[in-house]
């Protein structure tokens, strides 16, 4: 009996876990998607949050196996190298607003916005930013200002840091949030989704560990192989993804991931005034 109680369990962790490497580096929000998959699961509660956080470890690790040279010269130049300092302290620059808001507001915002409603509204809002900054910025983007993440300076950091904020907003998108505005101050669209893929690596790490020691007691040793499915399939399901999108952005907009989200917005509204799901469970 046990292993009939567990299995289903598990293959929710692993639908989760695919369901959170699939979209935390695409414009449209892991988090607003991990809280409605969730709640079609039946998965809720203060420890499905917790592992909702903790496999976004799983999304990062992708990010670090791929830029893994990239990430290995930086530490290895930091001693000596200017450039390599230079990257190093806008990746923390770039960190510092989400954490600092997030601290402050972050159980706030879990307790009003942390549903399914407000995600679906998000969701809609944001893919008119998306919309409106992909219609401004054609003419920008045959010429932007920085083409390399190497070309930050940290005022440019800090501009990106405080767009990656407003995704404390459950359904706005962190990766979204960030590249949009990155392409709102001169970015390229590449280099804009570079630079979101390596401020996720602090930002996910922060927020696993912050809100694990948080939320500390819930654990306990038979959640470990919940745990480690949902990391295993997050990881393996966002390497897919940092893939394909690098080659995804050099010759395609965010259109129609704008299109994507008010289509889904709005079925999220639309069952919920019907009656046909109860979102808010």
């Amino acid at each position: 009996m046990a292993f009939l109680f567990t299995l289903p369990l598990l293959l929710k962790a692993a639908i989760l876990g695919t369901v959170e490497g699939l979209t935390e580096f695409l414009p449209i929000s892991s988090t607003g998607h991990l809280i409605l998959a969730a709640s079609l699961l039946g998965f809720t509660g203060e420890k499905a949050k917790l592992f909702e956080v903790a496999i976004q470890t799983g999304a990062m690790l992708s990010v670090i196996w791929y830029y893994r040279a990239r990430i290995g010269h930086v530490l290895v130049g930091l001693p000596r190298s200017a450039a390599a300092q230079r990257f190093a302290l806008n990746v923390v620059i770039g960190f510092l607003p989400a954490a600092v808001l997030g601290v402050i507001f972050g159980s706030a915002i879990k307790r009003v916005l942390f549903k399914p409603i407000p995600v679906a509204l998000a969701f809609i809002v944001g893919a008119l930013v998306i919309l409106w900054v992909e219609r401004r910025g054609t003419a920008a983007s045959r010429s932007p200002r920085i083409t390399d993440v190497d070309q930050l300076t940290p005022l440019d950091a800090l501009k990106l840091g405080l767009a990656q904020a407003f995704a404390l907003v459950p359904g706005t998108s962190r990766s979204g949030a960030t590249i949009i505005g990155g392409m709102l101050f001169g970015l390229s669209r590449k280099a804009a989704t570079e630079f979101s893929f390596f401020l996720a690596i602090p930002t996910l790490i922060g927020a696993g560990v912050y809100d694990t020691y948080k939320y500390r007691s819930l654990l306990s040793w038979p959640d470990a192989p919940l745990f480690g499915v949902g990391l295993l399939t997050a990881f393996l399901s966002a390497l897919v993804c940092v893939h394909w999108l690098i080659w995804f952005v050099a010759t395609h907009d965010f259109v129609p991931f704008a299109w994507y989200r008010i289509a889904f917005g709005i079925l999220v509204l639309l069952t919920a005034a019907l009656g046909l799901l109860d979102w808010a469970a």
